[in-house]
């Protein structure tokens, strides 16, 4: 087979599996890996495809910011798993920031019968929410952004500046091996990395749907973060990657609710 039908019928493969390895390309090829880490490297060049670690990905367009009512209904059983898993690590008298976002929304709505708990969180959702409940709510202020309900700026910036919290749960537009955790704005990544340095400990709460992309700016490596809670919809081979850089909490959504 020429380089040329190689690249072709890699690329057709990856049009149906989103996702290759190059040991088993190899095999399925009859070449050598070095072969088809060449043919990748073209490919990558041609900008048509994402190298990833041990194979590549099809290479789609960046992850853009989705209006709060567009996202809520998305992945929901995903994000209440992931949301009763993170709620374990929730102990009493306990300082936790929520970062914005429907994952952390669903947390919220976990921790509105706890006591002796003081949550921060720069979205006015999970502050409403958090309103008519035990739980001591601080509001970062700040700009809003509309149709998010994210706060954001200077103001925002001046809180998290002087605070240090127990707990973080950082949401994430978009989730890579490489790439680490991406965002939309620098704005954005800003306020977050903010937060991951106010917090003593940092998990990332991300439904399987945010992995292998990548949005506009970075926030930080996964080696940053002290854990994630995702839930089933990952390949035990993505998992294992992942736990080369840190702790992985899986939700079954099949679980009892």
């Amino acid at each position: 087979m020429l380089p040329q039908e190689r690249r072709k019928w890699i690329l057709e493969q990856l049009s149906k599996d989103e996702k290759i390895d190059i040991d088993q390309l190899a095999e399925q090829l009859h070449v050598s890996a070095m072969t088809i880490r060449r043919d990748l490297s073209t490919l990558e060049e041609e900008e048509k495809i994402i190298r990833t670690f041990g194979g590549a990905i099809l290479n789609k367009p960046l992850i853009m910011e989705t209006p709060f009512l567009t996202k809520e209904g998305k992945y929901s059983s995903q994000k209440r798993q992931i949301a009763r898993k993170a709620v374990t690590l929730v102990s009493d008298h306990s300082t936790i920031l929520l970062d914005s976002g429907t994952t952390n929304l669903e947390i919220a709505r976990l921790l509105k019968d706890k006591k002796h708990l003081t949550v921060i969180t720069n979205d006015i959702k999970i502050a409403a929410e958090l309103m008519d409940s035990e739980v001591k709510v601080i509001v970062t202020g700040g700009e809003l952004q509309n149709g998010v309900g994210a706060l954001f700026g200077p103001l925002t910036e001046q809180i998290l500046k002087n605070i240090h919290v127990d707990l973080f749960f950082l949401g994430a537009h978009a989730v890579h091996l490489d790439a680490g955790i991406t965002v939309t704005t620098f704005e954005k990544a800003s306020i977050k990395k903010m937060m991951i340095e106010a917090a003593g400990t940092t998990w990332l709460v991300a439904d399987s749907s945010k992995f292998d992309q990548k949005s506009f700016t970075k926030v930080c490596d996964l080696a940053s973060l002290d854990g994630l809670i995702t839930d089933d919809g990952l390949t035990a081979e993505d998992k294992e990657k992942l736990k080369e850089h840190l702790k992985v909490v899986t939700a079954e959504v099949g679980e009892a609710t």
